[in-house]
């Protein structure tokens, strides 16, 4: 089954109509859908299926999502649309789970901050086992090495849930380290340096799985955690990777070099001060790679 209809801006108004083809789709239809798809001007939109929905933190929900479409995929870093029937608004979610899930596992994994974005109160409020929904993939945010570039330093600085799309680079950087190490080829992955702020401990999403890579691989991967309004004891494991107060721009100048590559994704304040701060240090624009949130 094939439907033309034009390609979103993500995060537009315009969504709440131009989708309406697709949101009519009913169970039995999105049920036909896990063994086809939808192509909008030569972009998939599959079926997918929630198979994990848990709390990540006290406002947000992390989703994993069966999408059994072979003709899906996406790099470390994107978002997808969020198509739920009955459900006018689409959502735009960043994509936190590394391509290599998909590959193997036909998973991805999003995080959803709590919000009246009617989307959000879905995955939220209703969202259950096995509800069925479709994604398309979208966004030039991403790191994506060829085995033959060359080797790369990645800086990620998140701001709050901006940290989902530095999660799935991040995870591709491991999956880039393991392969390395394991087969002796493929791209050879420098450095990777996380600095996250957010409120405080419990906003910090995903903590475990960070520190899990930090301690797989102490010389390739480090990572600082701020919190700006802690008001509870930091506990004794998180003690050594927390930093009370913003993220500065003096931390992001110590690891400037040619090659080095830096990824922004948070409030867009956030974003905006980075990226001035790296260009008026010189670094080359193409170096600096950011994601807004609008």
């Amino acid at each position: 089954m094939v439907v033309m209809i034009p390609r979103l801006l993500r995060g537009s108004v315009g969504a709440i109509c131009t989708q309406a083809a697709l949101l009519r789709l009913t169970p039995s239809t999105l049920r036909h859908l896990t063994r086809s798809s939808i192509v909008f001007w030569f972009q998939v939109v599959s079926a997918a299926k929630v198979c994990g929905v848990a709390s990540e933190s006290p406002s947000v929900k992390r989703l994993r999502l069966l999408v059994a479409d072979k003709d899906f995929s996406f790099k470390a870093g994107q978002w997808v649309d969020f198509f739920i029937p009955g459900v006018s608004v689409v959502g735009g979610f960043s994509i936190c789970s590394s391509p290599r899930l998909l590959e193997q596992e036909r998973m991805i994994e999003l995080a959803v901050k709590h919000t009246n974005h009617p989307p959000a109160l879905w995955i939220h409020n209703q969202c259950t086992l096995d509800s069925e929904v479709a994604v398309r993939v979208g966004g030039e945010f991403f790191f994506d090495p060829q085995p033959t570039d060359a080797s790369r330093n990645l800086v990620l600085i998140a701001g709050g849930v901006g940290i989902n799309p530095l999660l799935s680079i991040l995870r591709h950087a491991a999956d880039l380290h393991r392969e390395r190490a394991s087969k002796g080829r493929g791209y050879e992955m420098g450095t990777v340096r996380l600095l996250y702020s957010a409120k405080d401990t419990s906003e910090l999403l995903f903590k475990k799985n960070i520190l899990d890579l930090v301690n797989e691989f102490p010389e390739k991967i480090a990572c600082s955690f701020h919190v700006t309004k802690q008001t509870t004891q930091i506990s004794a494991d998180l003690r050594p990777y927390i930093t009370e107060g913003r993220i500065t721009e003096k931390e992001i100048r110590d690891y400037i070099s040619k090659e080095t590559l830096f990824y922004i994704c948070g409030p867009p304040p956030m974003t905006d001060f980075f990226s001035k701060e790296l260009e008026s240090s010189r670094v080359p624009r193409e170096h600096i790679c950011f994601e807004k949130w609008w």
